[in-house]
């Protein structure tokens, strides 16, 4: 001790006397470490399953989708045969007197029915305007008419046939909606 100072030494772990840790606290020490990675890696390893199951699940629903809407093209791709038949249909001569013409109505009225079932059932649905209130979502006006008698906005005449498919809009109804004189 000098200049009243008092200087405290302290034993390196080498000399004897010094405290070093015993190898239970070494050991205990690294298992600790241990245990708290393995606890990181068993968190990471589940986070990781989480989000595999997701992203299975999100490519599942993209597939299904993906096959109910695959024949969208080609039900589209009908819908002009249909308009076709509808427009036969209506022009077909008036009086059924003659056999040919019943029998040529007759068999476009099948074949109308046909390819309208089969549309269906793959998920094709008319949209009904005529009578029903103008809807911008679903009909669209390509004639205004002013009328009295009925309500605004009131579909009169349906000039093509709209469609949804599978609760979706294919297109929409091409209409002549009536409007307040």
């Amino acid at each position: 001790m000098e200049d009243g100072n008092t200087t405290v030494e302290t034993p390196q772990p080498d000399e004897p006397g010094a405290e070093q840790p015993s190898l239970i606290e070494t050991l205990t020490a690294e298992r600790d470490k241990l245990t708290a990675e393995k606890a990181g890696l068993e968190d990471l390893m589940l986070r990781r399953q989480a989000e595999m199951d997701n992203f299975r699940r999100r490519v599942e629903r993209e597939k299904a989708e993906t096959r109910e809407f695959a024949s969208m093209d080609a039900v589209q791709a009908l819908l002009p045969v249909l308009d076709d038949f509808e427009r036969a249909l209506k022009a077909a001569p008036g009086g059924h007197e003659e056999g040919r013409v019943a029998e040529y109505i007759k068999g476009m009225e099948l074949i109308y029915r046909r390819v309208m079932e089969s549309l269906t059932k793959l998920g094709l649905e008319p949209i009904q305007a005529e009578g029903a209130m103008f809807d911008p979502n679903l009909h669209n006006a390509i004639q205004k008419e002013e009328r009295s008698d009925v309500d605004d906005q009131t579909v009169l005449a349906e000039y093509q046939r709209g469609y949804h498919f599978k609760n979706r809009l294919l297109r929409p109804a091409m209409v002549k909606v009536a409007v307040k004189s």
